[in-house]
């Protein structure tokens, strides 16, 4: 859930960091320190994430997306219990769903790829060479913008949602094909690569 906090929220953090400028969302000041004390929000680690609060017109409120009741961050252990009372609810159910922190992660960045990709061929089919290099310098590449925002180092490690997407793509498919179409992963492995033809086929001319 995400609720609007008071200044109160400052003093209930202990030694909390905060975004003061909106046009740097990256920076953020230790709230209380005589002495100016800056630090980049990309390098954070997990407990300083959880005193990160910015400043709006209604005051402090916390920078993190989802926040528990009480208006605050959630911990660590309580996301671990979250899925972990999901996943048994589900279970109980019969439903075959089982999820976990990261699968949130993974799904962005399948979804917002797919997107993306979609959006990006289908500008690109209507330019001439010179209008798709422009374009592309000016949007960049989707793949980039995804590794950008899940903090890879290298677009290697984020090509592995390309094999994902790929996944999904051909599931999708497989999923639209008629009934009476016999699904090839049916077959059985020790039948795959034969070729010897069916009863009353006759063989290829050279075979």
């Amino acid at each position: 859930m995400v609720g609007s906090c008071d200044d109160s929220v400052g003093s209930t953090i202990r030694r909390p960091w905060v975004i003061a400028n909106p046009e740097r969302p990256h920076l953020a000041v230790r709230s209380g320190s005589v002495a100016r004390v800056e630090m980049d929000v990309r390098e954070m680690e997990p407990a300083d994430r959880y005193r990160l609060l910015r400043e709006t017109e209604e005051g402090l409120e916390p920078a993190m997306f989802w926040l528990g009741e009480s208006g605050l961050p959630l911990s660590l252990s309580t996301w671990k219990d979250m899925f972990t009372t999901a996943n048994r609810r589900c279970e109980a159910q019969k439903v075959a769903l089982h999820g976990h922190a990261h699968l949130l992660r993974h799904s962005f960045a399948v979804v917002t790829l797919e997107q993306l990709q979609r959006g990006h061929i289908a500008n690109l089919a209507d330019f001439n060479v010179a209008q798709r290099g422009h374009y592309v310098r000016v949007f960049g590449d989707p793949l980039d913008w995804v590794r950008r925002r899940l903090g890879h180092i290298s677009v290697l490690t984020t090509v592995i949602y390309l094999h994902a997407l790929q996944e999904l793509e051909m599931e999708t498919r497989m999923a639209l094909l008629p009934d009476l179409w016999e699904d090839p992963r049916d077959t059985p492995l020790d039948q795959l690569g034969d070729e010897t033809p069916p009863a009353g086929v006759a063989p290829a001319p050279g075979t």
